[in-house]
């Protein structure tokens, strides 16, 4: 069975582990602030909208973050064992995981009834259909970004917590580009970032990469946004070709 980087890397993450300390504590800052202001504006669709990204918080960040060191501890070692290489199941946990946080995610939008409103009027994902959303929005885009860190991690030594890291910035990237307000919204690290993070503690430690340089950091935040270049189009011409319809078209 091959062994994990979960212990070789522990000592080399304190900068990592307070970084994501730090923006835990802005985060957490900023969502108590919107809900204070957003909750007593009096708009029915804005309050729909911020307590469905609390319940994605609530459920995903808060208790899914809080079972990970179990899960890492108990979950891991099962998973490392399964026959088959190591990349190949890398993506494939990536892409549970990120099926798995889209049940959430769509769950919210169809709370909407609940929550006063309409998901036409107030939604957190493109579709209540969760189908469409992971096979013609998210899921499907996060795959080759998957891929491209399993790339990474077969030539650099990145550690699972660096990947958490690295995978929510650029998930926070590719939030902003739908609102810029995303971009300054702490808590999208952890969205994203938790979709990698047990994956990646199944990554073998003697795969052979070769310890990290600083110039790799920004690389593994853009090239997972660089290889979605060419696929969202073609997802977006086949969405309309199917007329699958969405709250987004673009």
């Amino acid at each position: 069975m091959a062994h994990t980087t979960i212990q070789a890397h522990d000592h080399d993450d304190r900068i990592t582990r307070w970084l994501l300390i730090a923006i835990s504590i802005y985060s957490g800052l900023l969502v108590t602030l919107l809900n204070v202001h957003v909750l007593s504006s009096g708009s029915t669709r804005e309050r729909a909208i911020i307590l469905m990204a609390d319940g994605l918080i609530l459920f995903w960040v808060v208790i899914g973050g809080s079972l990970t060191p179990w899960l890492r501890c108990w979950l891991v070692p099962k998973l490392t064992a399964i026959p088959i290489g190591w990349r190949v199941r890398f993506v494939l946990l990536c892409t549970a995981m990120a099926l798995l946080e889209e049940v959430i995610t769509t769950s919210m939008t169809n709370l909407a009834p609940l929550l006063g409103t309409t998901p036409e009027e107030a939604h957190i994902t493109a579709s209540t259909n969760y189908f469409v959303v992971v096979c013609f929005h998210s899921v499907v885009v996060f795959v080759p970004m998957f891929v491209a860190w399993a790339w990474m991690l077969s030539r650099w030594d990145f550690s699972p917590l660096k990947v958490l890291l690295l995978f929510g910035i650029t998930g926070s990237i590719a939030e902003a580009s739908m609102n810029p307000a995303n971009l300054i919204g702490g808590s999208w690290v952890f969205v994203y970032g938790l979709i990698v993070y047990l994956p990646a503690c199944t990554v073998p430690e003697d795969r052979g990469a070769i310890p990290i340089r600083r110039w790799h950091y920004p690389l593994a935040v853009i090239l997972p946004l660089l290889v979605t270049v060419p696929v969202v189009p073609v997802v977006i011409l086949v969405r309309q070709w199917l007329g699958v319809e969405s709250f987004v078209e673009a």
